[in-house]
C-alpha cells in the first residue's frame, strides 16, 4: 500500500479483445455465486455420502461468508478503486453501495481462493486445477484494473483464513 499511495506506476490498464477477453471474464468468476452453487451441487450429485454433504454446507457456508465479509470490509473502509478520480483513497464507512468506492479486499480473489482452500481440503487431487483457477482470478482482478495489488493481496489471505475457519466450523 505504502507503493501504491507514493503513486509508483502500478496499475495496469489493458484492453482484452475477442476470445482472450471473453475466456478471462469466465475465469474472474471462479469462486463467485453461480460457480460456487455449481461446484457445491456437483459434490453433492457426484459424491453424496455424509463426509461430502459436509463438504457441500462448508463450500456454501465458506464462501458465502468470505463473500459476506468482503462485502462489511469493503463498505467500512470506502477504498476508491484504480482509474478514478482520488484512486486509491479511503473514504470511511457507508452503508450504500458505490463500485467505485469497494476496492479493498478483493472480494472475487478471496472467494476465489476460499473455494480453493476448501476444495483442496475435501479432494486434495484436484488442487493443480482448483490453484491456477484462483490464483488466475486473483490476477486478472489486477490486470482488468479493478484493484490495486493490495486488495488482491488482502483478498487472498482474508479467503485463506476465512476458509479455515469453515473448514474447522463445518467440515466434522
Amino acid at each position: 500500500m505504502a507503493l501504491e499511495r507514493r503513486g509508483a506506476p502500478l496499475v495496469l490498464t489493458l484492453n482484452f479483445k475477442g476470445d482472450i477477453k471473453r475466456e478471462s471474464r469466465w475465469v474472474a468468476q471462479y469462486g463467485q455465486f453461480l460457480c460456487t452453487l455449481v461446484a457445491a451441487m456437483l459434490i453433492w450429485r457426484l459424491d453424496g455420502d455424509s463426509r461430502h454433504t459436509n463438504a457441500v454446507w462448508t463450500v456454501l457456508i465458506g464462501v458465502l461468508g468470505t463473500s459476506l465479509l468482503a462485502t462489511i470490509i469493503k463498505r467500512s473502509l470506502g477504498r476508491i478503486r484504480p482509474g478514478r478520480d482520488d484512486a486509491g483513497q479511503f473514504l470511511g464507512p457507508t452503508f450504500r453501495h458505490a463500485n467505485f468506492r469497494e476496492s479493498f479486499p478483493s472480494a472475487h480473489s478471496a472467494c476465489a481462493v476460499a473455494l480453493t482452500v476448501i476444495l483442496c481440503h475435501f479432494y486434495p487431487g484436484g488442487a493443480v486445477i482448483f490453484w491456477p483457477l484462483a490464483l488466475t482470478c486473483a490476477v486478472l482482478r489486477y490486470l482488468m484494473d479493478a484493484h490495486w495489488p493490495s486488495d488482491v493481496f488482502g483478498g487472498i489471505a482474508m479467503g485463506y483464513g476465512a476458509a479455515l475457519v469453515a473448514i474447522r466450523l463445518c467440515a466434522h
